[in-house]
């Protein structure tokens, strides 16, 4: 699993598997699973974290070590791919199938649908990418835009 990641994640992903290893012995319980998923910015569901056990026949009152958490880690952020369900959404919106939308369209799904933005989110969001109210979009390159991580000064 360790070509997956950087060697900077799986740093950070040891720092917090280590938290949660009570023991010292290379291993978490299985009920903190989901705690430490999500204090490494993944978002699992309970039912995630029973399949993920499940695949690796992990009892919920076992534990796992660090290289099963690596392949957990690994295929929940595949399944995570905020990329891949924005472009999804949009293109369900694109009748034409063109890869564009009307700037003012692209507002009202980001301002009304889902985990509504507010006007000035969008404003701002609009300014980065250099998207006048009045124009038009091509929605792969704005989700590309907007999925960058933000700049580490």
């Amino acid at each position: 699993m360790a070509k997956f990641f950087t060697p900077v994640q799986i740093n950070e992903f040891k720092e917090c598997f280590s938290l949660y290893d009570k023991k010292q012995k290379g291993k978490i319980d299985a009920k903190d699973l989901v705690t430490v998923m999500r204090c490494l910015g993944t978002s699992p569901t309970l039912g995630e974290i029973e399949r993920h056990l499940q695949v690796h026949k992990i009892e919920r009152s076992g534990n796992l070590d660090f290289s099963t958490f690596l392949t957990m880690m690994h295929r929940q952020i595949q399944q995570e791919d905020p990329k891949t369900e924005i472009l999804e959404a949009l293109r369900m919106t694109d009748k034409q199938k063109k890869g564009f939308m009307q700037a003012s369209e692209l507002r009202a799904k980001l301002t009304m649908l889902g985990e509504k933005l507010t006007n000035r989110e969008v404003d701002d969001l609009f300014k980065e990418a250099n998207i006048k109210s009045n124009g038009i979009v091509n929605y792969e390159e704005f989700t590309q835009m907007v999925i960058l991580p933000p700049v580490d000064y």
